[in-house]
């Protein structure tokens, strides 16, 4: 999708680049990291479009389903097999709008010398809302609108983006049993490994 809005050339297709240090971050081949720039820039490139479906899973869990695809019909029947197989529902969609708030969220590696407190200043004028760390690893957050801004001004920080999306994050987290997460996993396994299905988010706490 990134390659299809603003060109081939990372150099100048931010959003492209950040796209590729994310699937990196994922460990992804090179050579499929490729394949789908050549995929989405070619001259006879398919039309992708993006489209979103939402589903109750195994033990009530809410599913948030992102895809990119040619063909809804064939990424709907996917999901829908996948859903109805594990005993979930399909929901309408908008059914999850107001259950999940979608964040802009930008992760680097924290260095010895970096002052988190700094950071979170300069941050803050690019639409920063919240900045934590967890292992090694910080995590800014801000509204999606300003996806953009938030990531222009962690490059002009110096700062080493080793990922950066938007993601949907449950407002009312759920906890559930390590047998009734093992079940929902296996589902959202199952899911992102249909090729159209970029991310599922889920409410687990």
């Amino acid at each position: 999708m990134a390659a299809k809005e603003g060109g081939d050339d990372p150099d100048s297709n931010s959003k492209l680049r950040l796209a590729i240090a994310s699937a990196k971050s994922e460990n992804m081949p090179k050579d499929n990291i490729k394949k789908a720039i050549e995929r989405a820039s070619g001259k006879d490139a398919a039309d992708y479009s993006e489209v979103t479906y939402e589903a109750k899973g195994p033990h009530g869990a809410l599913l948030y389903i992102e895809c990119a695809t040619d063909n809804t019909n064939r990424s709907i029947t996917n999901v829908k097999t996948i859903i109805n197989k594990s005993g979930g529902q399909m929901m309408n969609s908008g059914a999850f709008d107001f259950m999940f708030d979608r964040k802009a969220v930008v992760e680097f590696a924290k260095t010895d010398e970096m002052e988190l407190e700094e950071v979170e200043l300069n941050l803050i004028d690019a639409g920063l809302e919240e900045l934590s760390e967890e292992e090694g690893t910080v995590y800014c957050y801000g509204e999606y609108a300003d996806f953009s801004n938030l990531t222009k001004g962690c490059e002009e920080m110096g700062l080493e983006i080793s990922k950066a999306s938007l993601q949907r994050i449950p407002s009312n987290p759920t906890e559930f049993s390590e047998e009734q997460l093992a079940e929902i996993e296996e589902v959202i396994d199952k899911l992102e490994d249909d090729e159209d299905v970029q991310a599922v988010f889920t409410n687990i706490g």
